[in-house]
């Protein structure tokens, strides 16, 4: 290990190493710290480090809390990088951002004017970070499906993004609670390959299904109006335990009433274009 001794400890906050460098104590910057480079430049980076003047992330701040009433109380503020973060993944999920506006030099000065002590990070580590989040939001989940009091009706959706031309596909699950409240969660968001055919659509729900542990747990299965969702439905039936369905699966496939009426809807407005 490399010895070190501070210089000037009393104004400039720097220690020397062995191979003849300096580094500065508040943001680790290398200078040179050879006999012959005397200290002159080690006092002016001293002067402008931009990180000396900063308050530590441990150090307590006044913070405005401001209560219902609309009066306002001072209250203590710790900064917390690890929950900075976490906010960040969480507003990005909450309003579907693209990853990429981490690495925006925009919210980068931004972010920086807010709390210069708060690094930015990758979007590959936020990505990393929804992913840690949404594997623990699932095992939430899974617990509090597990409950054999509850069955469990699925919705699904599929629609064609007009700008990439893929298919993708969305499962809900929604059950009641314990206490009687109708609760939602999605159980995935997934990206369906051609053919988008019977076989492919029955698939992916079963593998979904699986995975959530919830094959035995169903009453009901809601999707569109379709020759093909018709086709998917009878192939699940096959699949699935018929002993874990209500009634065998007598009431297993429900048609959307939102997509029904949409399509009465389509037809009345063809004919009024005819007339007018």
């Amino acid at each position: 290990m490399p010895s070190s001794s501070p210089i000037d400890s009393s104004s400039v906050s720097f220690l020397l190493y062995l191979f003849s460098t300096a580094v500065c104590n508040y943001c680790d910057k290398k200078l040179g710290g050879e006999s012959k480079n005397w200290t002159k430049h080690l006092h002016y980076h001293f002067k402008r480090c931009p990180l000396r003047t900063q308050r530590h992330i441990t150090q307590s701040m006044l913070n405005p809390n401001k209560k219902i009433d609309g009066k306002s109380t001072l209250g203590t503020y710790n900064f917390d990088p690890e929950e900075a973060r976490k906010k960040l993944a969480q507003m990005i999920i909450r309003h579907e951002y693209s990853l990429s506006m981490v690495d925006h030099e925009g919210f980068v000065k931004y972010s920086n004017t807010l709390q210069p002590m708060f690094k930015v990070v990758s979007r590959n580590t936020i990505r990393s970070d929804i992913l840690k989040m949404y594997k623990a939001e699932k095992v939430k989940a899974t617990k509090l499906i597990e409950d054999d009091k509850i069955r469990i009706d699925i919705t699904t959706n599929m629609w064609t993004a007009s700008n990439q031309k893929k298919g993708y596909m969305v499962v809900n699950a929604h059950y009641i609670d314990d206490s009687w409240i109708l609760q939602s969660k999605i159980l995935r968001f997934m990206y369906m390959p051609c053919p988008h055919n019977a076989e492919t659509i029955s698939d992916a729900l079963i593998g979904c299904l699986m995975d959530w542990n919830v094959d035995r747990k169903l009453s009901t299965l809601t999707v569109d109006n379709c020759t093909t969702n018709d086709a998917a439905i009878l192939i699940m039936k096959d699949k699935l335990f018929s002993s874990g369905l209500m009634l065998s699966g007598g009431f297993f496939h429900m048609h959307c009433a939102t997509h029904i009426l949409n399509l009465i809807m389509k037809d009345g407005m063809s004919i009024l274009d005819r007339i007018l």
